[in-house]
């Protein structure tokens, strides 16, 4: 079976998509991992038969559903995971509405959930389409299980003290401007969908550059005082890296990072400290220590994220803290590890089964909704020729724009192979798996 894994924001989604693919491609079957554009052409052109194209979103907007009615018009089927997952707020009704339609969903053969609330949510507002719900959980939850440990070894050398983790979440710092996020929301239907939004983006961005300057003092405070460990201050997938190193000037015991996904940087974390972030509930699953920085009442916070761990006020509060954490992991010579459950809460969002991985769950549906048409062998060595010209021609476009793909940088093939190494040995599989990088953007697995 031909298996297209859309990928929009590689830190945030790579891992997870080579799990599925290489948990694939040891059952016969064959994945490309590449944006959406590049999938689309290569169907276009007829170098890429039908198969199982899975995607982020299913979100309604007129230019997604122009797309997902040409694949499915090239023989494909559509199958979807919410990769935003609605994660970091109580409730998913407004997830619901805004992220999904009737018509999205009816392009879809298949819709993979988090947990319980977003499938039970789902099947309230869209009970004709219960059928083709799953609750299958995500591969990106697999990959924090204490069994893909060795998977997160640290793989950056810039730092040999135990650090704080700080990871950030202020969209006001995005590469994009605002009126090019605005304009992106209105094209996606947004705020068609949502009356009101409009105002609370609004009211949001200015509590966040409130916070954000509660931050950067909050961080050089704790810089100056505890000068024995190191603060890795980890940008968001769509902020700009400079304009944190800009903020924050040179210190020393301060770095600035976006190398790999936030998961290696959470498991040697001797805390995590943070405001409204999903690493808060990927550090939960790791056991880490996690604190809230809270200076001010905040209208529009992510509450769910913060409710997590220990609330801190102010910044002495906030120093006591951390600078108990780090005495704590010294005195045991090791990684604080919390011995409890996970929160009721994350619970409810996140599902995990014991017993089986949500990735081997999503294949065997995949595997159900197969047909004859979509095992239909491919011509990589066409698709990888167009690639490449196609790769030349985006190149000499952004240089001449100054621009960058900041969501999807190029890869690199060293670390790709290396991840797909240490997944087959995790997973072991014992069937040989081949991984070539067709582009600097597209990634073959069989």
């Amino acid at each position: 079976m031909n298996i297209y894994l859309h990928l929009e924001t590689s830190v945030r989604e790579l891992d997870s998509k080579l799990l599925l693919a290489t948990l694939a491609a040891s059952k016969g079957h064959e994945v490309v991992i590449s944006d959406l554009h590049s999938i689309l052409r290569g169907l276009e052109k007829k170098l890429l038969k039908p198969g199982i194209v899975h995607t982020k979103s299913l979100t309604p907007g007129k230019s997604k559903i122009f797309i997902h009615n040409k694949i499915i018009n090239m023989g494909c089927k559509i199958t979807s995971i919410d990769e935003e997952g609605g994660l970091i707020d109580y409730g998913y009704d407004r997830t619901a509405k805004v992220r999904y339609s009737e018509k999205t969903l009816d392009q879809a053969s298949a819709v993979f959930t988090w947990g319980p609330e977003d499938y039970e949510t789902l099947k309230k507002y869209y009970p004709s389409h219960v059928h083709k719900i799953h609750m299958t959980g995500s591969p990106r939850v697999d990959l924090w299980h204490p069994n893909f440990s060795s998977y997160w070894r640290k793989k950056s050398k810039k730092t040999k003290k135990p650090y704080l983790l700080i990871p950030s979440n202020f969209v006001g710092l995005a590469f994009l401007s605002f009126h090019e996020r605005i304009k992106i929301r209105l094209t996606a239907g947004y705020l068609k969908r949502e009356p009101g939004l409009l105002k609370k983006i609004l009211e949001r961005e200015s509590e966040h550059f409130k916070l954000l300057s509660e931050f950067i003092e909050a961080i050089k405070h704790l810089a100056h005082k505890n000068k024995k460990f190191d603060i890795i201050l980890r940008p968001h997938p769509v902020e700009n890296e400079e304009t944190w190193k800009i903020l924050l000037g040179k210190i020393k015991n301060v770095k600035v990072i976006r190398d790999d996904g936030v998961s290696t940087w959470i498991k040697d974390a001797f805390a995590i400290m943070h405001n409204g972030c999903t690493a808060a509930l990927e550090a939960s699953f790791f056991k880490k220590p996690i604190v809230a920085f809270m200076p001010f009442k905040q209208n529009l916070q992510r509450k769910l994220a913060n409710d997590l761990g220990y609330k801190a006020t102010s910044i002495d509060e906030l120093s006591k803290k951390i600078n108990n954490l780090y005495l704590d992991f010294k005195k045991n010579n090791k990684q604080k590890i919390l011995n409890k459950p996970l929160p009721k809460i994350l619970t409810k969002k996140i599902f995990v089964d014991k017993k089986e991985i949500a990735a081997n769950k999503m294949l065997k549906i995949w595997e159900s909704i197969d047909n004859d048409n979509l095992s239909r062998s491919n011509n990589f060595f066409l698709f990888k020729m167009r690639l490449r010209v196609s790769q030349l021609n985006t190149i000499k476009g952004l240089i001449r724009k100054n621009n960058r793909n900041f969501k999807f940088p190029p890869f690199d093939e060293k670390q790709i192979m290396t991840k797909v190494s240490d997944l087959t040995r995790i997973l072991g599989i014992k069937e040989k798996i081949s991984c070539q990088l067709l582009s600097n953007r597209t990634i073959l697995i069989k």
